[in-house]
């Protein structure tokens, strides 16, 4: 569909990976925004990831995580040999990542930040992340975003 290019769907078409792209309509002020998403898309939302932006010693680190958990920022700093890890100012995530907040993808950021997707969704056959805008997710392999982001995988979500 016309309109729908981000920086993560141009480097998936740019380097062939096999990817879908799925339009949803959730606010996303909304409460329980991923559950909502992943209902709009009609799957479970254990599929369903959400990335969000932390500092971990400092360092700017992406943490995948699916939408039906939180994230465990112990566990985070711990799987990047970290000592401590918080939640990144929204504008230093956004100004980071060439995102907005909703919209954070994983891929495609203006900046490449090393990355930790929770080990779950080695689970799945496809996962669903933000395709870099709020109303559109990609769904693409696992093991695909592992190898254009450089993630790690570890338990980082709380069940």
């Amino acid at each position: 569909m016309a309109g729908q290019g981000t920086p993560a769907t141009a480097l998936l078409a740019q380097r062939k990976i096999r990817h879908s792209t799925h339009p949803y309509d959730v606010s996303p002020d909304a409460s329980n925004y991923g559950a909502l998403v992943a209902a709009a898309l009609g799957v479970p939302p254990e599929r369903v990831f959400k990335s969000l932006v932390t500092e971990v010693d400092g360092a700017l680190t992406v943490a995948v995580v699916p939408v039906t958990g939180e994230l465990d920022l112990k566990a985070l700093a711990a799987a990047v040999g970290g000592k401590r890890a918080t939640m990144a100012d929204r504008t230093v995530a956004e100004r980071a990542t060439g995102y907005v907040r909703g919209g954070i993808s994983p891929l495609g950021q203006r900046k490449r930040l090393p990355t930790v997707l929770d080990s779950s969704a080695l689970d799945h056959p496809t996962i669903y992340v933000s395709a870099g805008r709020r109303g559109l997710q990609l769904q693409l392999a696992a093991a695909d975003l592992i190898a254009l982001t450089g993630a790690t995988t570890a338990p980082v979500a709380t069940r």
